[in-house]
């Protein structure tokens, strides 16, 4: 497990700076940069220290004019450069992220949001050293709340409240909180990268930690150390959740109703769905209908099982499981793009699960076999 620390917030140099003090070698992120083909830049490493912790420093240095570069220009690099392939698919699925932010502000066409000048430069060096590293590290990555500060900024499009208007649409869904700090502590590329990589924020997760490494950011402030902490190590145990398991016994159940009644739970947001043949009173055969849902789901679903079946009541049970960490990576594939679910923790070897409903539209499209595409999608995943 990888567990960002952000008190201050955080940035996409600040990633790169704390991976790579944590023991992320330097090569993986100046190859991968090195890999764009851009030119006129130059990536520095430099020591730093806040309120006397020892830190790293990650500066990206522009040198000359650069051309505006469009989101689409950016894809087609980032798909056309020679880099792994875990690595591409993370840093476009980071900088699409970010470009449909930029779009939704602007009010523009995804394919034609500009990243200007000397920040499309940063944003892509920036998003794509922070995917290599993460893919080297390999580990399920937790992020704590992000600080908020307030205040504005000078943009190229005039004056911008902070927190920036496309930080926050990168940031739906993640846990945030106001500070009292004039100052952007949680940028657009930031945000992008850890709402795109992370599997949940919390403050402190439940961990060994094992090593540590601190990325410092550019500006000093005031009343705070501009830092970055990354630890790196084994959770504890297995993660258990609670969940509650719904039962209905129904003697009139037929094969069709059936069927009907587990797309109608897990369309309503059960987690799974089954059904399993039984004995009842007067030796006759019926089923039960069972589903497993969040805790807070269960009235709901309680509710699909009584409308779409016979039954007179549905039984509540609280049950636990033990997870796999898990997590989405979309790959490309010559009949299209295809999600993988990858498993991952202390359970052995990570499992790779390319996503069926996907792979069956892809095939019936192109008109070959579904295990055709299924496996070129592990082919790409590498």
């Amino acid at each position: 497990m990888l567990f960002l620390d952000a008190p201050t917030g955080l940035a996409g140099d600040m990633i790169i700076a704390a991976l790579v003090d944590l023991g992320v070698p330097r090569e993986v992120v100046e190859q991968a940069a090195g890999a764009l083909e851009l030119e006129g830049f130059e990536l520095r490493w430099l020591a730093g220290a806040r309120s006397g912790i020892a830190a790293t420093r990650f500066d990206v240095v522009v040198s000359g004019a650069q051309p505006e570069r469009t989101y689409r220009d950016v894809d087609a690099r980032l798909a056309g450069a020679p880099l792994d392939e875990p690595t591409r698919a993370l840093a476009r699925k980071i900088f699409r992220r970010l470009a449909e932010a930029e779009a939704e502000v602007h009010a523009a066409p995804l394919d034609d949001v500009h990243f200007h000048e000397v920040g499309a430069v940063d944003a892509l060096i920036d998003v794509v050293g922070a995917a290599a590293a993460l893919t080297y590290l390999g580990a399920t990555l937790v992020v704590s709340p992000l600080p908020m500060g307030g205040g504005r900024v000078v943009a190229r499009h005039g004056v911008l409240p902070l927190p920036a208007p496309a930080t926050v649409l990168c940031l739906r869904g993640v846990p945030t909180y106001g500070v009292d700090v004039d100052k952007e502590l949680v940028t657009p590329t930031g945000a992008a990268i850890v709402a795109t990589a992370a599997s949940s924020f919390e403050r402190w997760p439940t961990f060994s930690p094992e090593h540590v490494g601190w990325g410092a950011g550019a500006r000093e402030l005031v009343d705070r150390p501009n830092l970055l902490r990354a630890v790196l190590g084994e959770p504890a145990a297995p993660s258990r959740a609670a969940y509650a398991k719904l039962d209905a016994n129904v003697d009139d159940l037929t094969g069709e109703l059936a069927g009907h009644a587990i797309e109608r739970l897990l369309a309503s947001g059960a987690l799974d769905a089954w059904a399993s043949p039984l004995t009842m009173k007067k030796g006759r055969p019926g089923w039960t209908l069972s589903a497993l849902c969040r805790d807070e789901d269960a009235g709901r679903l309680a509710g699909v099982m009584l409308t779409e079946t016979s039954t007179l009541g549905v039984r509540r049970a609280a049950v636990t499981r033990v997870e796999r960490p898990r997590r989405i990576v979309e790959v490309e594939t010559p009949f299209g793009r295809v999600p993988v679910k990858i498993g991952e923790g202390a359970f052995g070897p990570p499992t790779q699960k390319p996503e069926f409903d996907v792979c069956r539209r892809l095939a019936e499209e192109r008109g070959v076999p579904v295990r055709e595409v299924i496996a070129a999608a592990l082919r790409a995943l590498g």
